[in-house]
């Protein structure tokens, strides 16, 4: 009898020392799945040439047009998941607020599409890589794939996403 007792007070004692890892380890492999790339690792992905529509989407957590559209992104992603179609979300928020604040922005709103966060502070370097015209305001949103290349420097609603990715799923 005392060693069915001494087990089952064995039981919180574990549960209490395990319970801290499994949330924190929660957290960590959020903070694996947020890659931090500089400019020359994200210019591959904004031209890679497969069978797959890219929608590659420029934001950050203090821009509030941004922040209106991210809902539109993650409909937009889910809905065509299964079509070849690929949603990329690149933050530029501040590498040094990947912890504090991307991190706990994604896991709020339940972000699904892939994120990464771009740390490269020759933005006047790289911007005009993106796009030529492009002056670096966001959100912006680059779509390429099966032959078409356009840069949207403007809020896009989900419709307005659709409109432009279905023709490309047509071909």
């Amino acid at each position: 009898m005392n060693k069915v007792k001494k087990r089952f007070l064995l039981i919180p004692g574990i549960l209490f020392i395990l319970i801290p890892f499994l949330v924190f380890s929660g957290n960590r492999k959020n903070e694996a799945e947020i890659k931090v790339v500089d400019f020359k690792q994200l210019q591959p992905m904004l031209q890679q040439e497969d069978d797959t529509i890219y929608v590659v989407n420029f934001w950050a957590t203090w821009c509030a047009p941004c922040i209106k559209e991210i809902p539109y992104f993650e409909q937009f992603g889910e809905k065509y998941r299964d079509r070849n179609v690929k949603v990329l979300m690149v933050s530029l928020d501040m590498a040094n607020q990947l912890k504090t604040k991307l991190i706990p922005f994604i896991e709020k709103e339940k972000m699904k599409n892939e994120v990464i966060l771009l740390d490269d502070p020759k933005f006047n370097d790289w911007i005009p890589l993106v796009d030529k015209n492009w002056t670096g305001a966001i959100p912006a949103t680059l779509v390429y794939g099966n032959g078409f290349r356009k840069f949207y420097p403007q809020e896009l609603t989900l419709a307005e996403l659709e409109e432009i990715v279905q023709p490309l799923l047509a071909n």
